[in-house]
């Protein structure tokens, strides 16, 4: 970076340490994968969305759950079902007979993290009621418009499409989650370990500790807007996006919002490992979480059994990577 360059409200250096404190606190509860934790706090870094899909059982509930505790954050959690409305989620004006006024009652998405929690088991009408929310952090109820606190951030669940009873996501809808991830099921290892720590408390649900104050978090997300991202890097992500529009089997590639989302999550990621600049290995690492979900598959493709993540691993292959001597900032 040129020394014209501002500086961020805190050093990189910082930054990396803050990220750490705050994935070895969720780490005292969630049995997962380092690489999981780390995308679902880019997500919350970059001020956007995030959608787990697994089985029911996994640790998703409680990832969301300890990321407000850590964080200082309040917290709620909308349960999806079939019989779920809108009003249900933003709250709705209701007539109140001993003052003869209407009265607004707010609905559980005011919040600073929400879990929507298997989202995709209420109909195609009440997850379109989040859109709004998500995207303009408002709610709209008659003639008023509510905002929601700061900072806010969606963390939905969802199981897989092809268990009863569960309606896959509009495609509007997936695109405003910046990242889909899965928590998979723990190696033996890590499942034994469940057991002895639920031996060793006599609440069957751990509870993890605040580790920063809420100003810090926001600081925090302030400084990947400092990170710097070479133009060879900028065409990278954008050849990437753009060469998912071009792939046999897909109908509707990442959209022109899916690319900013990569070149926002990798300069994330880029201050979670400590640096002032994007590598060619933040674009690779997150392109699969960024991009899958938000793909349209032929239903030809659907029925051969290809995947999202298999079309994705494939442009990964087929695009040129930068030169290391192209990426690194000058000066």
């Amino acid at each position: 970076m040129s020394a014209s360059d501002p500086d961020p409200p805190i050093s990189f250096d910082r930054a990396a340490e803050l990220t750490e404190t705050i994935l070895s606190e969720i780490g005292t509860t969630v049995v997962a994968s380092e690489t999981f934790l780390q995308t679902v706090l880019t997500g919350v870094l970059t001020r956007q969305h995030v959608l787990i899909e697994d089985v029911p059982g996994t640790g998703k509930t409680l990832t969301a759950q300890s990321l407000a505790s850590v964080l200082g954050l309040e917290f709620n959690r909308i349960q999806f079902t079939p019989d779920l409305l809108p009003s249900d989620i933003t709250g709705a004006t209701v007539f109140k007979e001993d003052s003869g006024d209407f009265e607004f009652n707010q609905g559980p998405i005011f919040a600073n993290i929400v879990l929507a929690d298997e989202i995709n088991r209420a109909p195609p009408k009440t997850q379109a009621a989040l859109l709004e929310v998500m995207e303009e952090k408002q709610v709209s109820v008659g003639n008023t418009t509510r905002q929601l606190p700061r900072p806010f951030f969606v963390i939905a669940t969802q199981n897989p499409i092809e268990q009863e009873g569960t309606f896959e996501l509009p495609e509007s809808q997936r695109d405003r989650f910046i990242i889909k991830t899965s928590l998979g099921y723990p190696d033996r290892d890590s499942e034994r370990g469940l057991l002895d720590r639920r031996m060793e408390r006599m609440d069957p649900t751990p509870v993890a500790e605040q580790a920063i104050e809420p100003e810090t978090l926001q600081t925090l997300q302030e400084v990947p807007e400092y990170t710097h991202v070479e133009p060879a890097l900028r065409d990278y992500i954008l050849d990437l996006g753009r060469r998912t529009r071009e792939q046999d089997g897909v109908e509707v590639g990442v959209s022109p919002r899916g690319i900013q989302r990569l070149l926002e999550a990798s300069r994330t990621r880029a201050v979670m490992n400590g640096r002032e600049y994007v590598i060619p290995d933040d674009i690779k690492a997150l392109a699969p979480s960024v991009f899958a979900h938000r793909l349209v598959l032929s239903s030809e493709s659907r029925i051969g059994g290809i995947t999202r993540e298999e079309i994705v691993a494939d442009v990964l292959n087929e695009v040129t990577v930068p030169a290391m001597d192209t990426v690194a900032p000058s000066g």
